[in-house]
C-alpha cells in the first residue's frame, strides 16, 4: 500500500510513522485552505494570515487523523488484535493490523472506535468555537476551529460508508461474520462492495473532471482507485493469512542453506557466492553456530583492489529479527516479518544454530496451490 515510512514518535506503545506521500497531502491541504476555503468564509484577512490558518488547519488535521487511528489501535489492543503501528499517507492514515480480529465483536468495536473518536473531537472543536465566538476570540483562530470541527465530522461520515476496508466496511463485515460465522465469505462480500464503491468514485471523478472541476475530479478518481485496490488487496491478504496459518516453517525451509565462514575474504565472497547465487545477504556460520550475516550493500563500500585484504568477519553484522525467524514459528509469522522488513529470505534458527532458509517464493507457490485446491 505504501513504503515503510519514517518514524515520528511512539504514542501509547504504538509507533507513529509518516509516508512521504503525506507531505503531498499536507501541501495540497494547506494550499487549498489558504487560497480557497478560508478566504471564501472569512473576509478581509491578509494573505499571510490565510496561509498561517492553512498551516494550522493542516496540522490540526494531522493530529485528528492520529487520534482517529489511535482509537482503533487502543481498542484493538484491548481485544488482543496485534497492531504494528499507525502510518500517515496521502489518503489519510491507517492503523496497521498484523492479523485478523478474533471474532465479530472485536471487529465491530475496533472499527467503530475511529468514527466515534472523530465525532467526539469534531464536537469538541465546535464547542470551543462556540465558546470563543461568544468571547470575541481572534477570528482567524475561530476559523481554524470551525474547519477542524466540520472536517472531523466529515471524516467520521466518510469512514462509516459500508465499503471495505473503510471503517463502515469493517462494521458491515463484522455483521456478516456474526450472521454466517464465515470470515472468508464476509470479507469477500464486503470487499466487493468496497471495490464497487471505488468504481463509483472513479466515475464521479471522471464526470467532475469533464464538468470543469479538475482538482476535485482528480482527487475523487485517485481515492476511487485507492479504495478499489485496497479492498481487493485486503481480501487477498486475509486469504493468504488464513491459508498459511498453522503451517510450520519446517515445511518450507531449505535445510542445506548456502553459508560462508568469517575467514572468507571479500574477493572470494563476491566471485564465488554473490555472482553465483545472486543473494543479497549471506549467513556467516562457524562451528555450526550462526555468527552473523553480511549484506551486499556492505561490499559496495570496498574497492576491488582492497577486497582480497579483508575478510567477511571484519564486516559481519549481528543477525536481527528482520532477517531471522525461529524454527517453531509458522508461515504467517514468517510472511509478516518479510512484509515488514522487505526481506524475501529469512534465516531459520534454532537456539543460535542456522537450520535452514525460508524464501518468499516458496511460500507463494504453496499458497497458490492451496488456494486453487480449496477455492470456494
Amino acid at each position: 500500500m505504501f513504503g515503510k515510512g519514517f518514524k515520528l514518535f511512539t504514542l501509547f506503545g504504538f509507533e507513529v510513522k509518516i509516508d512521504l506521500s503525506w507531505l503531498i497531502l499536507a501541501i495540497l491541504i494547506t494550499w487549498s485552505l489558504a487560497s480557497g476555503v478560508f478566504p471564501s468564509y472569512f473576509k478581509n484577512f491578509s494573505a499571510a494570515t490565510y496561509w498561517w490558518m492553512g498551516v494550522a488547519g493542516a496540522i490540526g488535521l494531522f493530529f485528528s487523523i492520529i487520534f482517529h487511528e489511535l482509537s482503533h489501535s487502543l481498542v484493538a489492543r484491548s481485544y488482543g488484535i496485534p497492531m504494528r503501528g499507525i502510518t500517515l499517507f496521502i489518503f489519510g492514515g491507517v492503523a496497521e493490523m498484523t492479523d485478523e480480529p478474533k471474532n465479530a465483536k472485536s471487529e465491530l468495536l475496533m472499527a467503530i472506535a475511529g468514527p466515534i473518536a472523530s465525532i467526539i473531537i469534531g464536537g469538541v472543536f465546535l464547542l470551543i468555537y462556540q465558546i470563543g465566538e461568544g468571547g470575541s476570540w481572534s477570528k482567524p483562530f475561530l476559523g481554524v476551529l470551525v474547519y477542524l470541527g466540520f472536517i472531523n465530522l466529515i471524516l467520521a461520515a466518510f469512514n462509516l460508508i459500508p465499503a471495505f476496508p473503510l471503517d463502515g466496511g469493517r462494521v458491515l463485515r463484522s455483521i456478516l461474520w456474526a450472521w454466517k460465522k464465515n470470515l472468508r465469505w464476509a470479507t469477500r462480500v464486503a470487499s466487493r462492495i468496497g471495490s464497487g464503491f471505488g468504481i463509483l468514485l472513479i466515475i464521479l471523478g471522471v464526470l467532475s473532471f469533464i464538468n470543469g472541476d479538475i482538482i476535485g475530479g482528480v482527487w475523487w478518481f485517485l481515492i476511487g482507485l485507492f479504495l478499489r485496490g485496497a479492498s481487493n488487496q485486503s481480501y487477498q491478504a486475509m486469504i493468504m493469512r488464513k491459508e498459511l496459518e498453522g503451517e510450520p516453517i519446517r515445511r518450507f525451509m531449505k535445510k542445506d542453506p548456502v553459508t560462508i565462514s568469517s575467514s572468507l575474504n571479500i574477493d572470494q565472497l563476491v566471485e564465488d557466492y554473490i555472482y553465483k547465487f545472486h543473494y543479497k545477504i549471506f549467513p556467516i556460520v562457524d562451528d555450526s553456530s550462526l555468527k552473523g550475516c553480511i549484506h551486499v550493500r556492505q561490499v559496495k563500500d570496498i574497492t576491488r583492489a582492497e577486497r582480497h585484504e579483508h575478510t567477511v568477519g571484519e564486516f559481519a553484522e549481528k543477525c536481527t529479527s528482520d532477517n531471522t525467524i525461529d524454527v517453531n514459528a509458522d508461515a504467517v509469522q514468517a510472511l509478516a516479518v518479510m512484509r515488514q522488513s522487505g526481506n524475501s529470505r529469512l534465516m531459520v534458527v534454532d537456539h543460535g544454530k542456522l537450520v535452514g532458509i525460508i524464501a518468499l517464493k516458496d511460500l507463494l507457490e504453496f499458497l497458490s496451490m492451496k488456494v486453487d485446491l480449496n477455492n470456494d
